[in-house]
């Protein structure tokens, strides 16, 4: 069985890669979609696709619903969602995929350090599983195939 996997967080750091590597490691037959991660097309796509906008206002809220679009399509397509929330970057757009992928039902593990245990604690406990690393996130998925 085949299972489509969402990976909601941060774009700036090669995390993807990571568990993508760790899956294959494992032999777990998974497919992997995520939000576009390259940042400048991210924030320019409204303007590739719409035109040049008025303002940085109206430039970012063309970006977000072109961005937002995509995510929608991905996440209601995906069986798991893996939401990681890092130390280093703002963590907004992670907070509303996984916010988004609970209400939508998913199956949804979030990746959290401790010193994010506080900010998270609501989100965590809607979640269906919160672990600290990404190889246990993999590690929850391979026990869905014992």
């Amino acid at each position: 069985m085949e299972l489509t996997v969402y990976l909601a967080g941060q774009i700036h750091d090669d995390w993807r890669e990571t568990i993508k590597q760790l899956a294959q490691e494992k032999g777990l037959p998974l497919t992997f979609v995520a939000p576009q991660t390259n940042h400048d097309r991210s924030d320019n796509i409204g303007e590739a696709i719409l035109g040049n906008q008025p303002s940085k206002v109206y430039k970012d809220e063309a970006a977000s619903k072109i961005n937002n679009f995509r995510t929608q399509v991905l996440m209601e397509k995906a069986d798991i969602i893996i939401a990681l929330f890092g130390e280093k970057y703002k963590q907004w757009n992670t907070a509303m995929d996984a916010s988004q992928a609970i209400s939508l039902n998913k199956p949804t593990i979030i990746v959290r350090p401790d010193s994010l245990i506080h900010p998270l604690k609501e989100l965590s406990e809607k979640a269906n599983v919160t672990v600290e690393t990404i190889e246990q996130a993999i590690d929850v998925i391979h026990y869905v195939y014992e």
